[in-house]
């Protein structure tokens, strides 16, 4: 096999389809992890709603350490090896917490300290792993694979959490953790198996000052006249996400009493609504243009998601899945529109720099939003705390209907002229 991605390479079905495999044998795992890490908390360490809280916040606040760092290690370092090194990473930060509670020294600041590791991880293979895509298949096929990345991020949202459901009432939540560790080492093995991506940018630009390419990338997104403003809406978005992430399992543990199957059951109505938008986003973009079903799917999924606070119980537990599809409907949709756009109309040498900061600002915006919602219930209860960040989920779409964007058919269509990009350095 090559070392290289050559342009025949590039238009070779398999390195994507091998590039998907590792994508979803990661992501399913991951998706496990949703469940059994923070019941890990509740029911072996007996954790505090606000320990809850700042567990989740702590596993998604490497986006404010790593987030713009991460877009220049991507450029200066190969993709596929960080990759690789990153999801071993994962393993052996995952790994530690059944090790540790088999030899009964398992605590809670173990599990803060490996969700971090974890976190900081994903920072950096989220970013080269959206650089890379780019790379194997051609500009005109973004779109569509961009849909079935997510879709498939979409099905393991739905198995995944049922599956750690059923592994914790099996084998307990610190069992359920030992899948999500050999899904990483598979996946760092089919990643191995692909050829290095192209550099990304002249080997000039690699050796700029690191803080130069940093604020390059900077520059390029917030003087954009759609990039900007769906940044913004993804920054509100995803803290409403985190928010809603770090609430739900002591949510429907102690205030609606589900069993733990349940509780997997209903986190898992995010994939079902997160594959039924990723189904129709190319479809409906095209009818309808990405701007326009991008404020329509936004304002649905907030309307939706005020459904999970009544949910009070097993009977009216079809309400949190309503509420829980619905507001990860309208998020995937906008996602997937947003990063296409942002692949096909930014500079190759900035990709993974603009790419980073977006996801710098917008992802973020979860870990505050998870610590914001833990202080929030332990002040005034954990459906009180629900209601007001469903009520946050309206954020991202008045942002959207107050900038630019409200009046395009297609984010491609802005007025104003494209943002001069940085030349690369010489």
């Amino acid at each position: 096999m090559t070392d290289v991605i050559t342009p025949a390479a590039t238009r070779s079905p398999s390195l994507f389809w091998r590039f998907w495999t590792a994508t979803a044998i990661s992501g399913a795992g991951s998706a496990v992890t949703l469940v059994a890490l923070p019941l890990v908390a509740v029911s072996v360490l007996d954790a505090s709603v606000t320990q809850v809280s700042l567990l989740a916040a702590a596993g998604q606040v490497g986006w404010l350490v790593l987030g713009l760092p991460a877009g220049v290690i991507a450029q200066r370092c190969p993709l596929r090896t960080l990759q690789v090194a990153t999801d071993l990473i994962r393993l052996i930060a995952l790994a530690s917490i059944p090790l540790a509670w088999w030899l009964a020294q398992l605590t809670y600041a173990h599990l803060v300290v490996a969700a971090l590791a974890v976190g900081l991880a994903t920072v950096v293979f989220d970013v080269a792993n959206a650089t890379f895509l780019p790379a194997i298949i051609d500009t005109k096929d973004l779109t569509a694979r961009n849909g079935l990345m997510s879709s498939t991020l979409a099905v393991t949202q739905t198995g995944g959490p049922s599956l750690g459901g059923l592994l914790v009432q099996l084998s307990g939540p610190v069992g359920a953790l030992c899948v999500d560790a050999v899904s990483y080492l598979l996946s760092a093995l089919t990643l191995r198996t692909l050829p290095h991506a192209p550099p990304v940018a002249p080997a000039p630009t690699a050796r700029a000052p690191f803080t130069r390419q940093i604020r390059e990338g900077w520059q390029f997104v917030v003087r954009h006249p759609v990039m900007m403003p769906c940044m913004w809406w993804a920054t509100a978005t995803n803290f409403a996400a985190g928010a809603l992430l770090a609430l739900t399992p002591t949510y429907l543990v102690r205030e609606a009493h589900l069993s733990p199957f349940m509780v997997g059951l209903l986190i898992a109505a995010d994939g079902l609504g997160a594959l039924a938008g990723s189904l129709a986003a190319a479809r409906l973009a095209a009818r309808f243009g990405t701007a326009r079903i991008m404020i329509a799917a936004s304002l649905t999924g907030a309307v939706l998601a005020l459904a999970m606070p009544l949910t009070a119980g097993p009977s009216s537990a079809v309400l949190f899945a309503v509420g829980n599809a619905g507001f990860n409907a309208g998020v995937v949709i906008g996602s997937i529109v947003t990063r296409t756009h942002r692949q096909t109309h930014t500079p190759p040498h900035l990709l993974s720099r603009v790419m980073a900061t977006v996801r710098f600002v917008s992802w973020g915006a979860s870990p505050l939003g998870a610590a914001l919602s833990g202080l929030a219930a332990a002040t005034a209860g954990v459906r009180p705390a629900l209601w007001l960040v469903c009520a946050c989920a309206f954020a991202g779409p008045a942002i959207l209907l107050t900038s630019r964007i409200r009046g395009l058919r297609d984010l491609s269509q802005h007025t104003e002229p494209h943002p001069k990009a940085p030349a690369a350095a010489h």
